[in-house]
């Protein structure tokens, strides 16, 4: 009978960015990556202690931490030529960061919704996707990297909510993003994907 086990070297040399790897899924992604064998993992977040102490649990041999508004171009940008110039290229980069919900008093339904959240929201969730997909594909093809990016969106895109309208617009731009940009640097063999979780129990969802 074939053995079914996953290889544990199966990103044996690669470097890899993750958005929002402090806490959550992002955390619990790097270090999977750790264990199949990545040779840099560069954490990126907003929360300092405990992107460090991720990091350091790690190991800091194979991972670091970089504070990193993503909502922020120029520290995106900033982010990925540092990966870059440090580890002499960018295989994976996973933008997985986003917000649940920003800080409103209403459900953000289409009757009531806090526009000035809205805009809070949309800048981490959809602009600042952007912003990691467009630096981190500019640097695969630069550096001749047949790389893999990675998504975040929710099952909330496909499904509609009864509440957080917002939320749920910021994932379908998710969707669109990753549809479009998997056409447009296919070419250069990069792939572009994303990931649609339903309800996943992070700090997350307790903002």
């Amino acid at each position: 009978m074939a053995d079914s086990t996953t290889p544990k070297n199966k990103l044996q040399g690669k470097v890899a960015i993750i958005t929002g790897g402090a806490s959550g899924m992002g955390e619990a992604t790097a270090r999977q990556f750790a264990t199949h064998g990545a040779r840099a993992i560069v954490i990126a977040d907003v929360q300092d202690e405990k992107g460090q102490n991720v990091a350091t649990s790690i190991g800091p041999n194979i991972c670091t931490y970089v504070h990193c508004d993503v909502s922020d171009e120029e520290q995106v940008k900033t982010l990925v030529h540092s990966t870059v110039n440090t580890y002499g290229q960018l295989d994976i980069m996973f933008s997985n960061v986003g917000m649940a919900r920003a800080i409103h008093t209403c459900e953000q339904t289409v009757l009531d919704i806090d526009l000035s959240a809205y805009d809070k929201l949309m800048a981490v969730n959809a602009r600042g996707m952007v912003a990691c997909v467009k630096h981190a594909a500019k640097a695969m093809v630069e550096g001749r990297v047949r790389g893999s990016i990675i998504c975040t969106a929710s099952m909330a895109a496909s499904i509609g909510t009864d509440r957080f309208v917002d939320y749920a617009m910021s994932k379908h731009a998710v969707l669109g993003l990753v549809r479009s940009a998997s056409l447009q640097v296919g070419s250069y063999g990069i792939r572009v994907n994303c990931v649609s979780p339903g309800a996943v129990g992070t700090p997350c969802l307790a903002v």
